[in-house]
């Protein structure tokens, strides 16, 4: 059974830091493209940061490119989201998911989600 769990978001201060983690089970994560997008209230999901099984390479979103870092540990089988400089624009519940196109925009499985929400 595929899953992904999610962890590490949590309330932070504009200009703080958290590291989301994703946990793989069922499947091996270093065969699949994966990614993370997130969804506020009231707002379409938005895909923010994916790499690529193949050869590591990144994509981030304008939105948060030079403040996030996505990377993976293919062998604690997870998938990780340093996210700097946080802004309250940040505020939403972010996923992680299989990018089974490569273009981080259809995403595949994903987990529950976690919450970050970022205000002072």
């Amino acid at each position: 059974q595929v899953q992904l769990v999610e962890s590490g978001g949590g309330l932070v201060q504009p200009g703080g830091s958290l590291r989301l983690s994703c946990a793989a089970s069922g499947f091996a994560l270093d065969r699949y493209h994966m990614g993370w997008f997130r969804q506020a209230p009231g707002k379409e999901r938005e895909g923010i940061s994916c790499i690529s099984s193949i050869d590591g390479s990144t994509y981030y979103a304008d939105s948060v490119k030079g403040r996030f870092t996505i990377s993976r540990d293919n062998a604690k089988n997870t998938v990780y989201l340093q996210m700097n400089s946080l802004k309250p624009e940040d505020t939403a519940t972010y996923y992680c998911a299989t990018d089974p196109d490569s273009t981080c925009t259809l995403f595949g499985s994903w987990g529950q989600g976690t919450q970050v929400t970022v205000s002072s």
